[in-house]
């Protein structure tokens, strides 16, 4: 089973940044998709951005130009680095994983999270 281990939350003031990383227990050769959404308290889970295993990256309109999805093969890990951080930004981040088989079947997988903090 795939373990996905997000580090990298915390505490921040306003216009700070944060770099998220999301560690993968195989490799993310394997994954078409990584990315992350984030649900802050009282609010549905949102998508923030996506990184495509051909290196395509999409983001949500919040995060466009503030936030930069990335990975590094060697070490198993996707990043979002958070520039210019808001109190709106706050909320628990999520990174996900996404594989096909062979046969066609889709699994997708989660992170435990991680606490993203802004505020002064």
């Amino acid at each position: 089973q795939v373990q996905l281990v997000e580090s990298g939350g915390g505490l921040v003031q306003p216009g700070g940044s944060l770099r998220l990383s999301c560690a993968a227990s195989e490799s993310i050769f394997k994954f078409y998709v990584m990315g992350w959404y984030r649900q802050a308290p009282g609010k549905q889970r949102e998508f923030v951005a996506h990184l495509l295993s051909t290196c395509v990256t999409k983001y949500t309109d919040s995060a466009k130009g503030r936030f930069t999805i990335s990975s590094d093969n060697a070490k198993n890990t996707m990043y979002l680095q958070m520039n210019s951080l808001k109190p709106e930004d706050t909320a628990v981040y999520y990174c996900y994983a996404d594989s096909l088989s062979l046969g066609g079947y889709e699994s997708r997988y989660w992170g435990q999270g991680t606490q993203v903090t802004v505020s002064s």
